[in-house]
């Protein structure tokens, strides 16, 4: 264990998702195993600005495994884009005795750790939490499996309006810049098509897979779309689209928006968040820095953080296949 490390910020910043609770929950429980102390940071980075921080002991996070969202909350921080921000950032651990922080969050939080450790030269390791699962270095991140099954659950729910009333639903999930929730809750549903950004389908091939549907029988059909499909329609501008081509569907949207981020974690969820959580405060005892912790072919594996931000997630080739196989 390294003698320089004796006490431990933690906090999450962006998007909230499910699973950030356990992995707290994991971060000051391996501080305590360690004998060392653990602050929580409150509202991220701005909370980091402010000095808005509380000690953290086993006992202080109680019950939380089960609950979304974030007991540390979360901000945006403009402030911490500045120099003077990170600063005061800075000063406020220092004040705090503060070592080391492990930063749960997203793409823009991990940007945000690096330039504050290449300012002052200050250990960080970042957990990948977000429901997009668009992170580099880790097969999972935090929430994606909880937000994949709240989307499969509620499609299944509308699959049953849509069968009733003999409707074609278009059903927007998250995922501006990838499109795994769209894709697997897609299969998982048993979509007729799915719609995200790293595929360009085009609007022919959506009338014609259309018209196939309606050709062999089916008398209702689910659409998933990416908010950020390559089609570049949003999903009314799409129910119009079809309605004007295709007047014999009844065509209805339901946008999922802000329910995907919320719920009772996934046992999966809770496992993951627990493994990074410990691996990311052991990494730190080893005197490492500058890495995120994520799952790789089912091992905890270390990723430069520098990489993280810049590696890009790609989508399983193999599941468009899949997708286009079974949806026939």
């Amino acid at each position: 264990m390294s003698v320089n490390i004796k006490k431990v910020g933690v906090l999450t910043s962006g998007g909230d998702s499910p699973g950030m609770n356990a992995a707290i929950r994991a971060v000051v429980r391996t501080c305590a195993f360690h004998n060392i102390e653990c602050a929580g940071i409150y509202r991220g980075y701005q909370g980091m600005i402010e000095g808005d921080f509380k000690e953290m002991n086993a006992r202080s996070v109680n019950n939380i495994i089960n609950k979304g969202g974030t007991i540390l909350k979360s901000a945006r921080s403009k402030e911490f884009m500045t120099a003077e921000g990170r600063k005061k950032a800075h000063q406020n651990l220092v004040d705090h005795n503060i070592d080391a922080l492990v930063v749960i969050g997203g793409n823009g939080s991990f940007t945000g750790a690096l330039i504050f450790n290449s300012e002052y030269n200050f250990p960080v390791i970042g957990i990948p939490g977000t429901i997009d699962n668009d992170i580099y270095g880790t097969s999972f991140t935090l929430g994606y499996d909880t937000a994949l099954n709240t989307v499969v659950e509620v499609i299944d729910k509308i699959r049953d309006t849509a069968s009733s009333h003999n409707r074609l639903f278009f059903v927007e999930v998250m995922g501006r810049d990838a499109g795994h929730i769209a894709l697997n809750a897609g299969i998982g549903a048993g979509a007729e098509e799915i719609l995200i950004p790293e595929e360009d389908m085009g609007l022919d091939r959506l009338l014609e897979s259309l018209r196939k549907s309606k050709a062999s029988g089916k008398s209702s059909s689910i659409v998933v779309i990416a908010e950020g499909d390559k089609i570049g329609k949003n999903a009314f501008e799409l129910k119009d689209y079809v309605e004007e081509n295709m007047p014999e569907y009844d065509v209805r949207v339901s946008i999922l928006g802000h329910m995907q981020r919320g719920g009772t974690p996934s046992c999966f969820d809770r496992v993951l968040a627990s493994r990074l959580g410990v691996k990311a405060v052991e990494t730190l005892l080893d005197g490492k820095s500058n890495y995120m912790v994520g799952l790789i072919k089912d091992e905890v594996v270390l990723t430069p953080l520098e990489n993280a931000v810049k590696g890009k997630s790609h989508i399983d080739k193999e599941l468009i296949r899949v997708s286009d196989i079974v949806s026939i």
